[in-house]
């Protein structure tokens, strides 16, 4: 006979070290099967949803042996956690990096806790969009977090659907919101001025953050005339360079690649003159990791904004003391020269000598689909409209560089 029970389990008295029996706060549900065996499941903490569900167990025993099995059904009553341990397992063996995956997880447990989700079907339009706007409004975080949090919880629904575990996508009629307007962390690039003296003095400045003076400027030269990534950088070892070649390279490995390929980045002369007198002082092992920077690739994950925001404010105080005038002492302290965060509110971080190299890029007149290449961007649109940088004087000298329209 079906019916649902409150399950008798034994706890510990913290007190008196004595056992006693005590029923369980969620009713459970048993029946049996199409085959007739006897199952037991968990089913809720209420009463009446804990009969509902019972219900349609039994419904949907009936329907399986009278052979009209619906797999979606039985899928969608399968735990919530269950499906997305699954889904986890799927991005893994896609070989998305360890990195996406673990925050696509993160996202959806997190709207999945504060929704109270127990079950996949009870997704729901509304659900999601009411947590994008408390996100935003209640807790202050921009449109582009937003977006992040809807496209992990679209490409699990997604992933339910294709995989045969939900008949309809609910959040289709949802889309992402433009983050222009709303951007919280953009960047900027370094001007040659501004690298030269950013790169003296970690040079000659003690360790912070992990890394000694030297180490810390190698690492800003690799980045910003690679325009290779800080977990790229991290995974680097001695044998990941070419420098014998007649063109030098290094290559980063497809397990450490954001595109999870192979990449082989040309290096620059004077680069591979810097970096062969640093691995003089260094003496690293072939299989030594160069720059212990990230977890991921076997290092400590390394506070990089923060190594930054070092240096960059010691640049600044000695360039500042270096005006000869009060006057320019004072220009000087009003300028955005060698910020961390500029007067528009962007950031100079290590990611931000991606952009310099970009940047650096246009600058040499390097054509859009070469330096798209070079950067490994999947679109031309993200190289010229995100990472290129155009400055006051550049956009002068476009306008001075014009032809006479008078003759």
């Amino acid at each position: 006979m079906a019916g649902i029970y409150k399950k008798k389990t034994k706890v510990t008295d913290p007190a008196t070290g004595e056992k006693r029996a005590e029923l369980s706060k969620k009713w459970w549900a048993r029946y049996r099967d199409e085959n007739d065996r006897l199952r037991r499941v968990s089913l809720s903490t209420s009463k009446t949803a804990a009969q509902k569900m019972l219900n349609d167990i039994l419904e949907q025993v009936e329907r399986r042996r009278s052979g009209l099995d619906d797999p979606v059904s039985e899928q969608s009553r399968r735990p919530f956690i269950d499906h997305l341990e699954d889904f986890e397992k799927h991005l893994k063996a896609k070989n998305n990096t360890p990195k996406h995956t673990r925050e696509t997880i993160r996202r959806v447990k997190r709207m999945r806790k504060v929704k109270g989700w127990e079950f996949v079907h009870q997704i729901t339009a509304s659900d999601v969009e009411n947590f994008l706007v408390d996100l935003r409004e209640e807790q202050g975080r921009s449109i582009q977090t937003s977006n992040h949090y809807l496209r992990a919880i679209k490409t699990f629904v997604r992933w339910l659907g294709r995989s045969g575990r939900l008949s309809k996508d609910p959040l289709e009629g949802i889309s992402m919101l433009n983050s222009a307007p709303d951007r919280r962390h953009d960047r900027r690039s370094l001007t040659i001025d501004e690298f030269a003296r950013l790169y003296q003095v970690a040079r000659s400045g003690p360790p912070a953050v992990g890394l000694s003076g030297p180490d810390r400027a190698m690492l800003y030269m690799l980045a910003a005339w690679t325009g290779l990534r800080r977990g790229e950088i991290g995974s680097l070892k001695l044998r990941s360079f070419d420098l014998q070649a007649k063109s030098p390279t290094v290559t980063v490995a497809a397990s450490y690649s954001k595109h999870r390929r192979e990449d082989v980045c040309y290096l620059h002369g004077e680069l591979v003159e810097a970096f062969k007198a640093w691995l003089e002082l260094r003496k690293p092992g072939p299989d030594d990791l160069l720059f212990p920077i990230s977890e991921e690739a076997g290092g400590i994950d390394r506070r990089t904004s923060k190594m930054l925001r070092v240096d960059l404010g010691i640049a600044r105080e000695i360039w500042i003391s270096e005006a000869e005038t009060e006057k320019d002492r004072q220009r000087r302290e009003a300028s955005d020269f060698l910020k961390y965060i500029d007067s528009r509110g962007r950031y100079a971080d290590f990611h931000a000598l991606r952009h310099t190299f970009v940047t650096n890029l246009a600058r040499a007149n390097v054509d859009p689909k070469t330096a798209q290449t070079l950067a490994r961007h999947s679109n031309i649109q993200l190289t010229m409209d995100i990472y290129t940088h155009i400055d006051q004087k550049q956009q002068v000298a476009a306008i001075d560089s014009l032809p006479s329209l008078i003759q």
